[in-house]
């Protein structure tokens, strides 16, 4: 057991994102907070870290327990951290309104036309 890992591996290792790869991005780009504060890829977390995920639309606010450096079974991988309380309520809560259809996204009244599909392809390339 070590004491300290990369917040990528560990949050690949606790299935919160597919690849580790992913999960560098998703850090990268500020979706990770550590302690409340944005962080790198490559920062340490140790137990008890509190991490928020932001994972659109729904965010998770958990409390790592222990630490795994390779990616094991779901079960395994829910025994890693503890998620908060507030944070279960309001995902619930989320897909409570999602089911009475109270939060839609909004669809588009048209096709994109030529110069709206190239609008669309520049904010995409800003965005990686």
């Amino acid at each position: 057991m070590t004491e300290a890992i990369r917040i990528d591996r560990w949050l690949w290792a606790a299935r919160f994102y597919k690849t580790r790869g992913l999960a560098t991005e998703m850090v990268n780009a500020g979706h990770v907070q550590l302690n409340g504060i944005h962080t790198k890829a490559s920062k340490m977390v140790k137990s008890g870290d509190q991490l928020t995920i932001f994972r659109d639309p729904e965010t998770f606010i958990i409390r790592i327990i222990t630490l795994a450096g390779k990616r094991g079974s779901a079960t395994i991988a829910q025994g890693l951290y503890e998620e908060e309380p507030t944070s279960i309520a309001a995902r619930q809560q989320l897909a409570e309104q999602r089911k009475m259809k109270l939060v839609q996204s909004p669809a588009p009244t048209k096709r994109p036309d030529k110069k709206a599909r190239r609008q669309i392809i520049r904010f995409h390339k800003i965005q990686n």
